[in-house]
């Protein structure tokens, strides 16, 4: 069944809440990536709020779906969505990147729980992704693992190595989200080390590709349902975003790739955020 229009508008309501909290979080910080944690939020949001099957009590619990945030740097989307998920309270948020903080500007397992693996050395998540998914079905465990990788990161030569891994073990319980912003942290991805043509590189490794934009609700929830449906191999979906959505002067450009708002800037950007 198509995803309710109501269910549509409670979800992007709740994405204006996380990118809300998720720029509070990088200001007190005073240290972050806001621009691809926002063109990561839509994705997040969706995954917590209408597709995996999580235990907030028990973030640990076995029959637990898996995330990976592979682009560590969007730490603040996830630790916001995970706060807005009620895996502990919002005013942790006020502690990110703070020394000691369980918050820290990269993901750490051994800090906080809802975090399934320690990130920030990209290339890395798609390779503990596949483990996962293969110790997973070895188990006869129903998880299913869902990886996010960032598009600067698949110039990463260990993600290419584990889609030819992948597609080895037809691992149809894993399933690849590429945020397609096209901006990493110097420049435009097309000119730094161009990725193109990036359906093509995956679909010649064994992947079904499925692309979507990745801030409409609706083609996420399409996107993700067809990927279930897929048998026999993983799916990957490109979803085509917008570096610093949301608020416009973060919009498309690099210089929000990492660095904190002023208050000035943080009281601009949550007007526009606004419900």
């Amino acid at each position: 069944m198509s995803i309710a229009e109501n269910k549509i508008k409670e979800l992007e309501k709740i994405a204006k809440s996380v990118r809300r909290n998720l720029l509070k979080a990088i200001y007190e910080g005073k240290m972050g990536h806001p621009g691809g944690s926002l063109s990561a939020t839509d994705i997040l949001v969706f995954l917590y709020f209408s597709k995996l099957k999580i235990f907030p009590e028990n973030p640990n619990h076995q029959d637990r779906d898996i995330f990976i945030l592979s682009k560590g740097h969007a730490a603040s989307a996830l630790y916001a969505v995970l706060a807005e998920r009620a895996f502990f309270s919002k005013d942790l948020l006020k502690t990110f990147g703070k020394i000691n903080s369980s918050l820290q500007v990269h993901p750490d397992m051994t800090k906080l729980a809802g975090v399934e693996i320690s990130t920030g050395a990209l290339g890395m998540g798609l390779s503990v992704g596949t483990g996962m998914a293969l110790a997973s079905r070895m188990d006869g465990l129903g998880n299913r693992v869902y990886v996010l990788i960032g598009d600067g990161e698949m110039q990463s030569g260990q993600v290419w190595e584990a889609s030819i891994c992948v597609p080895h073990y037809k691992l149809d319980n894993l399933v690849v989200i590429l945020d397609y912003n096209k901006i990493q942290l110097l420049g435009p991805v097309s000119q730094i080390m161009g990725i193109e043509p990036v359906a093509e590189k995956w679909k010649a490794r064994g992947w079904e590709v499925i692309e979507i934009d990745g801030h409409k609700m609706r083609e996420i929830d399409e996107a993700l349902k067809k990927a279930e449906e897929i048998k026999g191999k993983p799916s990957v979906i490109i979803a085509h975003t917008i570096k610093g959505k949301g608020v416009s002067f973060m919009e498309s450009t690099a210089k929000w790739h990492g660095g904190a708002p002023t208050e000035e800037e943080l009281k601009i950007a949550l007007e526009e955020l606004k419900d």
